[in-house]
């Protein structure tokens, strides 16, 4: 496929993490960078054009947030994934991890239990830690008949969840970084062991526009939920029209007392003041940008096929399972017999090429790597060939850093 999406755009000199904090973070600014979640493609046109017709006015004071914004959101759920909300159920947010930190602290006390489910995200883990709260882990399950290779232990759910200090569980749907899209009835087994538990749930549903073509649909948690649920989910067009830099997410919580607890915290911190941008942004995406996100999907989906025929053909020592989701692929590097620090230093040293450590995602991680294929196919095809040298360099015994 060409097009739009194998256009190269320049990012460097734009303060871009994932491309001017290489140097900072990989000890060098070559590295072809596939780390950070944002993708190296254009926001949909409407979204710039919103952005610079709002830039034409030339005050840019304090902003309510207008009620065109909530109708565009409601809208794009109701027609994409059948969820019918409720104007009053939201709750404008920050973005998503600053909402998990608020999750944490108006849900568990000191000291008090958050679920999460590893490998997942690194902030599941820093929300309840920085906040004073205990993790306990309900790690996922290598299965290769699972799409993915993944898939919940809910066995081992019901129990984290009976344990007396166990008060919230954060839920990633889809998962990042294995990319399962969870079943109606994974998510239903979730809800009830929450219900019998008086658990609250934050399912994090940042990539929900971001399933495959050829996937199973995502479905919406709250779409399975029994009124009275304890549940909020965790919404945003950052990751669906490439435009994280924004900064600004929704929460949608139906029961009354939750959403006062979570806009109690975020009023704590006088938070969210109002971008005039972020709301055009917003805005402009769900209201104008789904062609554009079909456009995407198609892209990603030929982005993953190819990397996945790449990695058998070209990678010996690495495998990867084809994710349902999101826009990362989940690395299996454990072939290789290399400890974390040592797998770290290969990508970076022998194949120039910033990746994720596994690790960091937690001990289910270890030996694995996350890549970001959001991003034209010629960049990725410099991927391979890259791992694809540092590979065979490897494999005659020569660790010395090659110059690219």
């Amino acid at each position: 496929m060409t097009g739009r999406f194998d256009q190269s755009i320049t990012r460097e000199h734009t303060c871009s993490v994932k491309f001017d904090a290489r140097q900072a973070v990989f000890g060098r600014d070559d590295v072809i960078p596939a780390w950070v979640a944002d993708m190296d493609f254009a926001a949909p046109e409407a979204v710039t054009e919103a952005l610079m017709v709002r830039a034409q006015h030339p005050v840019y004071g304090y902003t309510l947030f207008p009620d065109s914004l909530y109708q565009a959101m409601t809208d794009w759920f109701q027609v994409r994934h059948g969820w019918s909300i409720e104007r009053d159920w939201i709750v404008m947010a920050p973005g998503v991890v600053p909402s998990l930190h608020a999750a944490c602290l108006a849900f568990a006390g000191q000291g008090e239990g958050v679920i999460i489910q590893p490998p997942v995200y690194p902030p599941f883990f820093s929300s309840a830690r920085d906040t004073g709260r205990q993790v306990i882990e309900n790690p996922l399950l290598e299965d290769p008949s699972a799409p993915a290779g993944y898939r919940m232990d809910l066995e081992h759910l019901e129990q984290c969840a009976a344990r007396p200090e166990a008060r919230l569980l954060l839920l990633c749907s889809p998962h990042n970084p294995v990319g399962r899209i969870w079943t109606e009835d994974e998510l239903a087994g979730v809800l009830g062991i929450a219900r019998r538990h008086g658990l609250v749930v934050l399912s994090d549903e940042i990539h929900c526009d971001l399933s495959f073509p050829d996937a199973s649909a995502h479905s919406v948690m709250a779409t399975l939920a029994e009124p009275g649920d304890a549940l909020i989910t965790a919404v945003a067009p950052s990751k669906t029209f490439n435009m994280p830099g924004l900064g600004l997410s929704a929460l949608v919580i139906p029961d009354a007392e939750l959403r006062k607890a979570m806009q109690a915290q975020f009023q704590r911190l006088h938070l969210p003041q109002c971008n005039p941008f972020s709301i055009a942004g917003f805005e402009a995406g769900y209201r104008h940008g789904e062609a554009w996100l079909d456009e995407l999907r198609m892209y990603l989906q030929g982005n993953r096929d190819y990397l996945l025929a790449q990695i058998s053909q070209r990678w010996p020592g690495i495998q990867a399972e084809a994710p349902q989701g999101t826009y990362l692929m989940w690395l299996d590097c454990r072939g290789l017999g290399l400890k974390d620090a040592e797998l770290k230093r290969f990508f970076i040293r022998q194949a120039g090429v910033g990746l994720n450590p596994g690790v960091t995602f937690g001990g289910p991680g270890t030996g694995f790597m996350r890549l970001n294929i959001g991003c034209p196919r010629a960049m990725l095809e410099q991927i391979v060939l890259r791992v694809e040298r540092a590979l065979a360099e490897l494999a005659q015994g020569d660790q010395a850093p090659r110059a690219q």
